[in-house]
């Protein structure tokens, strides 16, 4: 993967390598690389870029420091489980990653659910086919509700896992918003209060 090839670069960030994510979809799982090749709105599925990263450093707080990427760049997809009476439903949920995802009011209120709760890890990998720590809203089963705070669909251009550790993507917000059955909801995450 060679910089030089590429005609657009990452919009922040310190970064080896990089290149449209559709020109790397061999780095990709198959959920996530058979969504980008699927995306309807061609435009958005060429404006995602891939860019090379240590999946040692995949968590959020090692990324942000060893990449340079502030967190009002960044975006964690969570995957919720929401139960009512003897039903779950899955969920996808993107929220930027300087603040906390409103699981037990919005969430809840938002899904119809009586509980709702972050998936088990198992479960989140296993239904997503993709990595814990990676998990993205790009390839998410098609029958999920894909909720996104307002934040990130305003977010000039976000930094999102690509479903391994190894590796993110990145995308205007205004992109993310025009995923296959995404809900934009505002108030969906509120800042992590000050240690």
């Amino acid at each position: 993967m060679s910089t030089a090839a590429t005609s657009s670069t990452p919009p922040f960030g310190r970064f080896d390598s990089w290149a449209p994510a559709l020109e790397r979809l061999d780095l990709l799982p198959d959920p996530v690389a058979e969504a980008l090749r699927g995306w309807a709105d061609r435009a958005a599925a060429e404006s995602v870029l891939f860019v090379d990263t240590d999946p040692a450093k995949a968590d959020t707080a090692a990324f942000a420091e060893a990449y340079g990427v502030p967190l009002d760049c960044g975006a964690n997809c969570v995957v919720v489980a929401a139960k009512r009476g003897q039903e779950t439903t899955l969920a996808g949920c993107l929220v930027r990653a300087d603040t906390r995802l409103d699981v037990n009011k919005v969430v809840r209120k938002r899904l119809g659910a009586r509980k709702a709760s972050f998936a088990p890890m198992d479960t989140a990998v296993q239904e997503t086919g993709m990595e814990y720590g990676g998990i993205t809203p790009i390839g998410l089963p098609a029958d999920w509700p894909l909720l996104v705070d307002e934040a990130v669909a305003e977010t000039a251009h976000v930094l999102i896992g690509s479903g391994r550790r190894r590796g993110k993507l990145i995308l205007p917000g205004a992109a993310v918003a025009q995923l296959p059955g995404v809900e934009v909801v505002s108030g969906l995450a509120a800042p992590v209060p000050a240690a």
